[in-house]
């Protein structure tokens, strides 16, 4: 096993406290627009239907065609201080360990894909199961728990015996607080939340396959950050045509086709070791190569 580099959370490129600070800030956002309506002496109901549904999922079909962007928002939105603080602690405590343990460009994809596959399974429930339907005019969807749920079954599927609260008796493993968080879900399949408890255990499924990918050697993740990139440099062609030339480079100059002439045996520095643990931090383990694998168990070999 590679070692796990140190890292901080309060880091200005660290994708899960841009997560945390996204749903903060829309939260505050939301709650003055809520605060200016009351003053203005409007009525609540009046704040919901002019702001707050135009963020939140809607469950009616006919509705979410018209605002098809809530499919992408509501996972952002949280309607009460309460489903906010619960979902942020559970998101910076999986969020976490599942970043320090898989590096940092799997985080945000993971928590869009829960998300949205989440919202997908709600939208049916509500729709196509008959106890259900009849409320689909009014009920809404909010909140990151399908996406907090995805990171915590992934982060529990790559090292179920991590250790949280060390002091209580050498730490508890960490698959033992996801249990019991799954568990609450599935109680509340039996009452009227059904559907919006089926949407996070989907959630939860997102985070087992995503880790399935990985293991396999795929990048579900990729399809996001290509797409990104793809966005940001839409009017930049120099930028496209650098990575389009960096290829090209590649393919000609040192790509041999599978053959390896000979095998490089690198001396065993920390300062190489510390560099590749920042690129596992940075890309993730999958990005290392045969040689910078091999390079680290054999440091990890001498060290033992």
């Amino acid at each position: 096993m590679y070692g796990t580099p140190k890292r901080s959370l309060f880091n200005e490129s660290n994708p899960l406290v841009m997560l945390i600070a996204l749903n903060l800030i829309l939260f505050v956002i939301l709650n003055f627009i809520e605060i200016a309506y009351l003053l203005g002496n409007s009525e609540l109901y009046e704040y919901q239907t002019d702001v707050l549904h135009h963020f939140t999922m809607p469950g009616k079909f006919s509705r979410f065609i018209v605002e098809p962007w809530t499919f992408f928002t509501h996972a952002f939105v949280h309607n009460g201080i309460w489903q906010l603080i619960g979902n942020m602690l559970f998101l910076w405590g999986f969020g976490f360990i599942w970043q320090d343990l898989s590096g940092d460009k799997h985080t945000a994809p993971l928590y869009l894909y829960g998300s949205w596959i989440g919202a997908c399974i709600w939208l049916l429930a509500l729709n196509l199961i008959p106890t259900f339907s009849a409320e689909a005019d009014i009920l809404v969807l909010s909140g990151s728990g399908a996406a907090v749920m995805a990171i915590a079954a992934a982060a529990t599927m790559l090292a179920p015996q991590y250790r949280v609260f060390p002091l209580i008796s050498g730490g508890i493993p960490i698959w033992i607080i996801t249990l019991i968080y799954v568990l609450i879900d599935f109680a509340g399949l039996t009452g009227k939340a059904f559907p919006f408890h089926l949407s996070h255990l989907a959630g939860a499924g997102v985070g087992v396959v995503y880790v399935l990918c990985l293991n396999k050697g795929w990048n579900p993740g990729g399809i996001l950050h290509r797409f990104y990139f793809a966005v940001m440099h839409l009017f930049s062609p120099a930028q496209r045509r650098k990575k389009h030339l960096k290829l090209i480079k590649d393919d000609i100059f040192y790509n041999t086709k599978g053959i390896k002439p000979f095998s490089k045996k690198p001396n065993i520095t920390q300062k190489r070791i510390d560099a590749l643990l920042d690129k596992i931090n940075q890309q993730g383990i999958e990005a290392l190569t045969e040689e910078e694998k091999d390079f680290l168990n054999k440091a990890s070999a001498d060290e033992s």
